[in-house]
């Protein structure tokens, strides 16, 4: 609950101690987030080898977040179903489902991405 005593700027960085806990539990014991991050770690090193240029590191960095994003939405939707209901429920199993298909669109459209980016820089050296 809000202390009514806090002011604006005090409830700003409460609330950013609140978000860097979330992505710090999210980075070390989600898998699928740390699988995504070491993806995002590979097309940053072939971003400096390949030389892209500074909108395709925008592109890059957008498709990075939007995955990322995806994938924590997935994550906290799975928590509260389980927390819902633990044991398997036909609803709650179509919910999960659901909520999976949101960084299956992210990672397709991350990897469509990084086709129009790389495909081009790769085929010059064939």
């Amino acid at each position: 609950m809000k202390n009514p005593k806090e002011g604006f700027f005090i409830g700003r960085i409460k609330s950013l101690k609140y978000a860097f806990k979330g992505m710090w539990i999210l980075i070390t014991t989600e898998d699928s987030i740390k699988v995504q991050l070491s993806v995002a770690f590979i097309a940053i090193i072939l971003g400096f080898l390949l030389d892209i240029s500074a909108i395709e590191w925008m592109l890059q960095f957008l498709a990075i977040g939007l995955v990322l994003v995806a994938e924590a939405a997935n994550s906290a939707i799975e928590e509260v179903a389980d927390f819902i209901h633990p044991e398997f429920h036909k609803k709650i199993g179509k919910i999960k489902d659901i909520a999976a298909g949101i960084p299956t669109f992210a990672a397709l459209t991350s990897l469509i991405i990084a086709g129009i980016i790389y495909i081009p820089k790769i085929l010059v050296f064939f």
